[in-house]
């Protein structure tokens, strides 16, 4: 699944083109690398979102088929930090 896709459906991040736009300015790093919305996670890779002032790190638990219910998303990630 795509970074975007994936944040979006974890609701890490509420939207997609935000997710996107987050991406692009190099905030979002994927295994400590800067990555695009195009990257193809897999399970076990680390997600740094750098907010303004604080860091949110995740841990890929599961990777959905496709769009999951607002209750079960949290289980799609586990919070490092």
């Amino acid at each position: 699944m795509r970074l975007d896709k994936f944040l979006k459906v974890s609701r890490l991040i509420k939207r997609r083109t935000v997710a996107n736009e987050v991406s692009d300015m190099g905030r979002v790093l994927v295994n400590g690398n800067s990555a695009k919305p195009s990257k193809q996670l897999k399970i076990g890779d680390i997600i740094t979102i750098e907010y303004s002032n604080r860091k949110v790190e995740a841990k890929v638990l599961k990777i959905p088929e496709n769009n999951v219910s607002i209750q079960e998303a949290p289980t799609l990630y586990e919070l490092i930090n």
